[in-house]
């Protein structure tokens, strides 16, 4: 019970921090001086920029939403253990692509050169948002998760995994664009409304499970049942 309970609060605390990191990115990336569409998510916490720290806290915010998330996850059975284990993974990334920030324009091979912390925080934060796309894959293949659970990692894979790959390719193929901003936008929303959308689900009360009673058992006497003697007359009795 207490665990059950240790596990509600953590997941509520869990929302609470993807409330607050996903409005100081927004705040940081409409807000700030960073290319609007063109760019990364990233090039808003760039230094120099008026709303790096709003950025970086909002980073922040979020990487302690999938630790709290995967603490809550870890009070149910092996399926969403593992992905407690793979959100713990991306919350520490995204610790990692806060603390180290990239270059203007957060520079990517192979079409542009790239600084080490450019490196360093590019691989971070594709780390970070791999593992839990990971992580709603796992849910949605472990037949001891909870339903509603499924459910939510089943809508959000769906759409998250296409995203991914969109990602990836036009990384590799086209570059920094309009095309890469908006569909690592599109893929960082549908990880956060899931991540959001569990924590609120573990929030929620299990219903009570009431032990049926056992069957009563009907014994049979030893020898076969037949139709009733009078009294005073012999079973083998012609007169019957």
């Amino acid at each position: 019970m207490a665990e059950r309970t240790a596990a509600r609060l953590a997941a509520g605390a869990a929302a609470g921090c993807v409330g607050v990191g996903v409005a100081a990115v927004t705040l940081a990336v409409v807000a700030g001086p960073g290319p609007g569409l063109t760019g990364y998510v990233s090039e808003a916490g760039v230094v120099g920029s008026g709303y790096a720290w709003t950025y970086r806290i909002g980073v922040f915010a979020l990487a302690t939403a999938l630790l709290l998330l995967a603490a809550a996850l870890r009070s149910g059975d092996r399926g969403p253990r593992v992905a407690a284990g793979l959100l713990v993974a991306s919350g520490l990334a995204t610790l990692l692509s806060g603390a180290v920030t990239c270059s203007a324009g957060c520079p990517l091979p192979p079409f542009e050169r790239a600084t080490v912390a450019d490196l360093v925080h590019g691989g971070a934060s594709i780390a970070a948002t791999a593992a839990v796309v990971f992580a709603m894959i796992t849910i949605v293949l472990a037949p001891t998760a909870r339903r509603p659970l499924r459910r939510i990692a089943v809508l959000a894979a769906t759409v998250a995994l296409p995203l991914a790959g969109a990602v990836g390719l036009a990384m590799l193929f086209a570059g920094r664009g309009s095309l890469v901003g908006v569909l690592e936008r599109l893929l960082l929303a549908v990880a956060a409304l899931w991540g959001l959308a569990t924590a609120l689900t573990l929030t929620a009360p299990r219903p009570a499970v009431t032990p049926t009673a056992p069957a009563k058992r009907t014994t049979r006497p030893p020898w076969p049942t037949g139709p009733s003697v009078p009294s005073g007359r012999r079973r083998d009795d012609p007169q019957r």
